[in-house]
């Protein structure tokens, strides 16, 4: 029997990292929390529930504790309030996700009309939306 194996079989470099930025946090004191599901996978996210990782979709009730920003990135705003609750923020956002926001931000400072293409409810383009002020075109494709 021949076995083949794909040369880059599991998960890409940014979800990786984001995925390892969370297991970093479980030995800190606290609880620890996601913004949202870090990654699209339900096996490891159950997996980081059951080690204690409570995943929160607003920090309304967050007082303390380390709260990891997912891999599809966030909004301007979600920063400035976990920073202004005083919660230990680790981001881990895909740096191909974050190279996305800074050039949205760049753009729209110019005076540029952003266009995004993909579904509007998808926690990585309400992220990169909200790097124009909430001011693109959503193209669901």
């Amino acid at each position: 029997m021949n076995v083949i194996v794909a040369k880059n079989a599991g998960f890409c470099f940014g979800v990786r990292r984001a995925v390892e930025a969370v297991y970093k946090q479980l030995d800190r004191p606290g609880k620890v929390y996601t913004y949202g599901p870090i990654i699209h996978n339900p096996q490891v996210v159950e997996e980081l529930k059951a080690k204690g990782v409570v995943i929160v979709e607003d920090l309304y009730h967050i007082e303390e504790g380390t709260i990891i920003i997912r891999s599809h990135g966030v909004p301007p705003h979600v920063y400035r309030l976990m920073k202004d609750k005083g919660l230990h923020v680790v981001d881990a956002t895909c740096p191909y996700v974050k190279r996305v926001h800074n050039l949205v931000s760049k753009y729209h400072s110019k005076g540029y009309q952003i266009v995004i293409v993909g579904e509007k409810e998808h926690p990585e383009v309400i992220g990169i939306n909200g790097w124009c002020g909430n001011s693109a075109f959503v193209i669901n494709e």
